[in-house]
């Protein structure tokens, strides 16, 4: 079938893992997961649907989910300084400057060059700090699904 991106852009805040923690909750609370939605569109947006959690806990989502996984940030359990299955690390800065010209791209520039997912591996996430006017401004979260 193929592996599936995700991608969420999220309000800045310092403490990274705190930040996945909330979205993970958030996407959970909502229902934007596999096999509750099987396949979740993006980018989520206020409006996206949202047929709330069909699950007791994310852990039950993921083993209903199987091997192919919640096709969501839900497969992402934790902040890594390297990239590895389950975890979401940071982008290095060749990386940044490689896609965006830039180590500090803003959100109009991530949202216009996602391919840079493409590289990324199945079941890793990466994630970005996102500026604007010089000062963090958002974390964007994106990785592929396992299948």
């Amino acid at each position: 079938m193929g592996a599936h991106p995700y991608y969420y852009f999220v309000k800045y805040q310092p403490d990274v893992e705190a930040a996945l923690q909330d979205l993970r909750q958030r996407e959970f609370e909502a229902g934007r997961y596999n096999p509750v939605q099987p396949f979740p569109r993006f980018p989520i947006h206020p409006n996206s649907a949202a047929p709330g959690a069909q699950h007791v806990s994310i852990e039950e989502a993921q083993e209903e989910a199987a091997e192919d996984g919640t096709r969501s940030i839900l497969d992402i359990g934790a902040i890594s300084e390297e990239p590895d299955f389950c975890v979401a690390a940071p982008l290095p800065d060749q990386e940044l400057q490689r896609h965006f010209g830039t180590v500090q791209p803003t959100n109009a520039m991530v949202s216009r060059k996602l391919d840079f997912l493409r590289s990324v591996e199945r079941s890793h996430c990466v994630y970005i700090t996102v500026y604007e006017d010089g000062q963090p401004r958002e974390l964007f979260f994106g990785g592929y699904s396992f299948d």
